[in-house]
């Protein structure tokens, strides 16, 4: 079955094979674990589950698992708005009416929340009378990170399925086999810094892949070479936004990693721990919040220029 796909969770993954048997899949999942735990590719499992043309499915290989996989089947439906930092009640109104109307093409319609942490009381409750009294063929997948924001009476209503850690061996093999030019030391930091999720021991091992400017701002930093760190922002200073956010998101990880080296953690990079040795943590601290505060000031459409020059005057 498609469902060892998911790795690790082995009891979660024997109760949701024993329902699909059973014809006993529920119509509305809380899925809940920190960012990188797999919430996300359990939603789709699910989804196959319900969709699949295999009785004893899913298969992963028919018509509608592929769909489900591409994210393009007509009746698995993200309900999410990016524009919005919050799931708006109008939102949530909307959806339970298109609930209403009957499936394209598949014999269930799922809605996927991927924050519903951040649907609102009156978004509940919009969500809650619809949870109350569902069409035969609709479902519900919540996805959270936090599962006390959401109402007493949602969670009540819900298959609450939590996401667990990963055994050290899972994650070591997977890590090795996708990153083969790692070393053991970055593996087993990565490991250590997940918390046994696999998603985010990826990031930190994708975060070894440093571009140049990170390279050279974090031997500037480590040297308290200031003119160094000025030649390497006066050029940026051109740059667009969309380039600048993401240089000084890598520049934050990069200070994370050197704060957490301090504390005792292994780094994942060289470059953090060469930073973590020269550097006091209270400099570091600093450090991260001027950052943060440029990171601010570029997503509120500050020019690149005026950016530069504060981290300029702010990292002196």
């Amino acid at each position: 079955m498609a469902f060892d796909t998911l790795l690790g969770n082995e009891q979660l993954k024997k109760n949701l094979i024993s329902a699909r048997r059973s014809g006993k899949l529920s119509h509305f999942y809380l899925i809940s674990g920190p960012e990188g735990s797999g919430r996300h590719t359990l939603a789709d499992l699910l989804a196959k589950a319900m969709m699949c043309e295999d009785p004893n499915g899913p298969c992963g290989h028919c018509r509608a698992c592929r769909k489900v996989e591409s994210h393009t089947h007509p009746d698995y439906i993200l309900a999410d708005d990016p524009s919005s930092r919050t799931v708006r009640v109008s939102f949530v109104r909307d959806i339970r009416t298109d609930m209403f109307i009957r499936p394209n093409e598949g014999v269930k319609k799922i809605y996927l929340f991927p924050r519903a942490q951040d649907m609102g009381l009156e978004a509940q409750n919009a969500l809650l009378k619809v949870l109350e009294e569902p069409p035969s063929y609709g479902v519900f997948l919540l996805l959270t990170d936090n599962p006390d924001k959401l109402l007493p009476t949602i969670r009540s209503r819900c298959v609450e399925l939590k996401m667990q850690p990963l055994p050290e061996e899972i994650l070591r093999r997977v890590l090795h086999r996708e990153f083969p030019e790692a070393s053991e030391a970055g593996v087993s930091a990565a490991i250590l810094r997940s918390g046994g999720y696999l998603g985010q021991a990826r990031a930190l091992m994708q975060g070894n892949t440093m571009s140049e400017q990170t390279r050279r701002f974090a031997a500037c930093y480590a040297a308290r070479d200031t003119y160094g760190l000025l030649e390497l922002l006066v050029p940026m200073e051109k740059w667009k936004r969309d380039a600048l956010i993401p240089m000084l998101g890598e520049w934050l990880e990069l200070m994370e990693q050197a704060l957490a080296n301090r504390s005792g953690l292994p780094a994942c990079v060289e470059e953090a721990a060469a930073i973590a040795a020269v550097r006091r943590p209270g400099d570091m601290m600093q450090t991260c919040m001027v950052l943060r505060k440029a990171m601010e000031y570029a997503q509120a459409n500050v020019s690149c220029a005026a950016v530069c020059g504060y981290l300029s005057w702010a990292l002196r």
